[in-house]
């Protein structure tokens, strides 16, 4: 059994958005421990009532943590959807690239930050989906409907775009982190880094480049789907807040 203050320790940690692998050698604690503490599953501590709590359905959306919800509403953008279930319960779904187990447990500690509930992980083909069931992810993420996102209107409520525009930092990091990569372009032996987006919606690249204008970061159309940052001073800025994928 561990502590209180080991707990708060790797809360501490959790909060700087470290890995579960690396919190675990830093504090001895297992993985599966912090896992069941940042879903919430904590000994002791009664937390029924934040589980089902929402900012947008009591009318306070300035409430949610906002890098948190800026950073899962680009993930949701890119490789997220909504499924429905029985009595109105929805499945929030983000698949995640199993070669980035660190953007997994990102995700996860995302996901749980936004809406206090059971989130878990299931493997598919070449990915991992991690999900979280509840009412209220309709109302977190109007965006939701019928058929690819590319094929209907993706139209950010008034909350959401005042969140994406304070925190757009964490919005272009997970948009990036589901439809985007930093590559190196080998030029004459010279490597030069340079981030790639890519999205089938107008919409939702336009919102990626209305983000990036907050910044002054250049991009430029490679094709009609995908959007380069080459410029080295537009490089370095998304260096400070994105970086490769791990």
């Amino acid at each position: 059994m561990y502590g209180p203050d080991r707990l708060h320790e790797v809360l501490d940690l959790v909060a700087k958005r470290l890995s579960y692998s690396e919190i675990s050698r830093r504090t001895g604690v297992s993985r599966s421990a912090i896992r069941d503490w940042v879903r919430g599953n904590v000994p002791g501590r009664h937390e029924a009532a934040n589980r089902t709590s929402c900012a947008v359905c009591s009318g306070t959306p300035e409430h949610l943590p906002r890098s948190s919800y800026g950073y899962l509403l680009g993930l949701y953008l890119g490789d997220g959807c909504l499924a429905e279930h029985t009595r109105g319960v929805f499945r929030l779904r983000i698949s995640c690239c199993n070669a980035y187990p660190a953007l997994m447990d990102e995700c996860e500690m995302a996901v749980t930050d936004v809406l206090p509930n059971k989130v878990g992980r299931v493997k598919c083909a070449g990915c991992t989906e991690v999900y979280s069931y509840s009412k209220h992810w309709p109302h977190l993420f109007p965006q939701h409907g019928r058929g690819p996102k590319h094929l209907r209107r993706i139209v950010l409520a008034d909350w959401q775009s005042e969140i994406v525009e304070h925190f757009p930092a964490p919005f272009i990091r997970g948009l990036i982190h589901s439809d985007g990569c930093r590559i190196l372009n080998w030029v004459n032996g010279t490597p030069y880094p340079r981030y790639h987006f890519s999205n089938a919606s107008q919409e939702i690249r336009d919102l990626f480049g209305a983000a990036c204008d907050r910044f002054g970061i250049d991009r430029r159309y490679n094709n009609l789907r995908n959007l380069s940052v080459a410029r080295r001073a537009s490089v370095a800025m998304l260096d400070e807040f994105v970086g490769p994928k791990r």
